[in-house]
Parts: structure tokens; sequence; C-alpha cells
């Protein structure tokens, strides 16, 4: 393959910048699977060293973007290798047009089935500062969504640290450290939705008095109530859930 080359002049791209160009351009398809390159194609492109191509080029053998053999180069791989819970990756399919939807609907799939789980599991291992906290983090969430500024740039991102962090303690609270691992990759839709436009920053009312009831239910220690208002929570996308990606769509 013969790679758009860069223009010259200035400094040359750091590793990160041209690791995200090539990145989103494979996730993008702008650079298909199959597609071959090597690293004097890189150098030549981004008028980089071949000790920076090279660490470009292991970067992506470990995202599984590609990968590398001296008889072929550098080989795209098919979307099935991708290291998909990489936050670089993630981030890749959000910026792509033709990836978002998808993107959305695995990731409310996967959150649809850990989240109230963990929330259930939660009302049994939580501690006293994770349930008080959950508790605060509902109530200031909702004085939010009612001050009169609710649809300024300022309370909407003050909205979303908010969210992140409660979803993500939810998570924390289970106990299940593979759950809480999940958070920063499983959450990103929360952010993509501010970006993107998918939902509004700041939850319906019925989602928002659901994440009251989630801690409530947490505090309480009653399993099935905070799996129910889990799911609750998450009833503003729930048709991203199931009808959101045609099955064996690819």
């Amino acid at each position: 393959m013969a790679l758009s080359r860069a223009p010259r002049g200035g400094v040359p791209p750091l590793l990160d910048t041209v690791l995200d160009q090539l990145g989103q351009e494979i996730v993008s398809g702008r650079i298909g699977e199959d597609e071959t390159f090597t690293l004097l194609d890189l150098s030549t492109r981004f008028n980089i060293s071949r000790t920076v191509a090279r660490e470009v080029m292991r970067a992506l053998e470990q995202l599984g973007l590609v990968t590398s053999s001296r008889r072929v180069g550098i080989r795209v791989l098919p979307e099935s290798e991708w290291a998909v819970f990489d936050q670089a990756v993630i981030k890749w399919r959000w910026s792509a047009s033709n990836q978002r939807s998808r993107q959305l609907f695995e990731l409310n799939q996967l959150r649809y089935a850990v989240e109230p789980l963990a929330a259930g599991i939660a009302t049994r291992n939580a501690t006293v500062e994770q349930s008080r906290e959950l508790t605060e983090l509902a109530e200031k969430m909702e004085e939010l969504a009612a001050r009169p500024d609710s649809d300024t740039d300022l309370v909407r991102s003050m909205y979303l640290d908010l969210d992140k962090r409660f979803h993500t303690l939810v998570l924390e609270a289970s106990g299940n450290r593979m759950f809480a691992a999940l958070a920063a990759s499983v959450l990103t839709q929360l952010e993509a939705r501010t970006v993107y436009g998918d939902l509004p920053v700041i939850p319906s009312h019925a989602s928002r008095e659901a994440h009251a009831e989630v801690a409530h239910a947490i505090v309480a220690g009653d399993r099935e109530a905070a799996e129910r208002a889990s799911r609750t929570v998450m009833h503003d996308f729930e048709d991203t859930i199931f009808g959101g990606w045609p099955a064996g769509r690819r």
C-alpha cells in the first residue's frame, strides 16, 4: 500500500501523534483489512526515524490492529483481532462515523449486562463509605438537574463528572475487581453522548430518580431493588441495547 505523504517541514510528529493518526485510519477503514505497508512507508509519510516507526508498529500490534513479518511487512488485521477494551481503540471507534453506532450499541449492551449485576452484588459488599458517597452523588446530580442553568456547558460538565463517578463507584462497590476494571471502557458512553449528542447530557427525571433508588437499595441491602433500579437508569438508551445494531451485521 502506498501511504499518502504528510506535508514536509516543521517538527516531525511524535510517536503518539503518528499512532493516533494510523489508528484512526485503520479503525475507520481508510486503511483496510489485509492492506500492507512497511516501516519505510511510515518513515517517509510522517518524516520519522525507523526507530519511531518501529515503536508505532509495535503499539499497533499490541492493540491487535496489525501484524508484521519480514516477508509481508505490516498487515492490517480484521476487527475481530482488535483490543476493543483498550481506551485508544474505543476513542478511535467513537471518532469514526462508520463505527460510532456499533460502538455505542456494544458498550450499552455490555453495561446493561454488567452494571445491574454489580449493583446487586454491591448490596452485600459495599462499604459504609461507598454507600454514603453513592447517596451523596445521587443527591448532587438531582440538585444540578434542578438548577435553572442546567443547560449550560459548566453544569453539564459538572453533572457528567458526578454521573461517571456514580457508575464507577457502583462497579467498585461490587468488590469485583474485574467489574471495576471495566469502568473506564464501559462508561465512555456517558462522555460520548456529550460529544456526539446520542443522549441528553442530563438524563430524564425517571433515570435520575433511579440513580437515587440504586443508592438507597445498596444502603438497604436490597439486591433485587438495586438490580431493578440499575436497569431503570439505563431506560433512556434501551433502544440502543436491544435494537441499535442488527443481529449478524458486520
